[in-house]
């Protein structure tokens, strides 16, 4: 070979290679170790690794994203001002515990509600008279002072109903609990009905959690139910799951977490098809921020509308309770965002709906701020 001094000779070969001849290419050398370009083990990791984070950062892209701009949707529907008119229609409810039937509250205690109720737009109290056994049956034990209570309400405040809300915990996402599937307890559930309308109570009102979308023997069960409160000119409502903020979501949820948690919007119109009242349990929302709620909140009054139908009730609840968990941030889900929302959504949606109205949880927790947020922001 010949090689030019300092420099690079004019084949292919190096000039500080003298086995290689002009015009030859040299032969591959292996990999140092280490060497990133080579396919030895180390090589290997490292690609992997390179693969690894590239592809966890694309997951979380894929995740953070849409649920980023699913809250900038929320607050951009939080924007705006309701419409003139989004104000109670005087079909409003409340949930009242347990103290109340059970002999715990005195007279005392009842004069007060009855002043508290004066002047605002609640028609309904849904007055907590179980819960349920697990087979459906319901002890008459349970409401010794009920009928003090339905007595006293309807002599001070005519026009107001007094229903027993019964529920109970379902065995959908554990095995303790009422099996929907069973026969024989849809049939004891329904005698449960007839047992609390028999003791005075202007109707019943259904809450069993968690209840999964689609499922059949609910529905078969509101319709056996409201063959009875028909009958008796009574009132047949149910405590509702919210609706889907996506399309499918309570399938992907259920997924992820075996709590669905939402139902589908048809599966909402079901329901809201075979009751009275059927009142959607605004809250534990997992928003962050009050703006968020309150957009959230407008949302869910949306699509409930768009699902129900003019001759039943639609009550959206408010959250008149205080409390920092997984899935709720009191400081986040307010009485005052939760007011607005649904002003917002009813002036967008069917702002004229005259069967509509919101829903208090619970008297209990609440606060003379709740009170004060309601009556200001829905009332007057």
């Amino acid at each position: 070979m010949t090689a030019h001094a300092g420099g690079t000779g004019a084949g292919t070969g190096r000039d500080d290679d003298p086995e290689v001849a002009d015009g030859e290419v040299p032969p591959r050398k292996p990999p140092a170790p280490g060497d990133e370009s080579g396919t030895g083990s180390t090589g290997r990791r490292k690609k992997w690794a390179r693969w690894t984070r590239r592809t966890a950062l694309a997951l979380v892209l894929l995740l953070v994203l849409p649920t980023l701009a699913a809250e900038i949707a929320l607050r951009v529907n939080y924007a705006g001002d309701p419409a003139d008119g989004t104000r109670t229609r005087n079909q409003d409810a409340i949930w009242l515990g347990h103290a109340w039937v059970d002999g715990r509250k005195s007279d005392a205690d009842v004069a007060a509600l009855v002043r508290r109720l004066k002047g605002t737009g609640i028609r309904d109290l849904y007055v907590h008279s179980g819960p349920l056994e697990h087979d459906g049956t319901l002890p008459e034990a349970d409401y010794p002072r009920a009928g003090r209570l339905i007595e006293a309400v309807h002599r001070a405040l005519p026009g107001v109903r007094v229903q027993a809300w019964l529920g109970d915990k379902l065995a959908t996402e554990s095995p303790d609990g009422l099996r929907l599937e069973r026969a024989a307890t849809r049939t004891a559930i329904v005698a449960s009905a007839r047992q609390i309308l028999d003791a005075g109570f202007d109707g019943a009102h259904v809450d069993l959690e968690p209840l999964h979308s689609g499922d059949d023997d609910y529905l078969d069960l509101l319709d056996r139910l409201h063959d009875v409160t028909e009958s008796r000119n009574a009132q047949l409502s149910v405590a509702a799951h919210q609706i889907d903020p996506l399309p499918a979501f309570h399938s992907f949820w259920g997924t992820v977490t075996n709590h669905p948690k939402w139902w589908s919007q048809a599966y909402f119109g079901q329901v809201a098809r075979r009751v009275d009242q059927i009142a959607v349990m605004s809250y534990d929302t997992m928003q962050p921020l009050e703006s968020l709620y309150g957009g959230y909140v407008a949302q869910q009054t949306s699509l409930a509308l768009e699902a129900t139908p003019d001759s039943t009730d639609l009550l959206m609840g408010l959250p008149f309770f205080h409390e920092n968990r997984f899935g709720h941030r009191g400081s986040a889900e307010t009485v005052p965002a939760a007011v607005r929302g649904v002003r917002l959504g009813l002036s967008r949606t069917d702002a004229d709906r005259a069967n509509f109205g919101v829903a208090l949880y619970v008297d209990f927790a609440a606060t003379e701020a709740d009170w004060t947020a309601y009556r200001e922001g829905w009332v007057h």
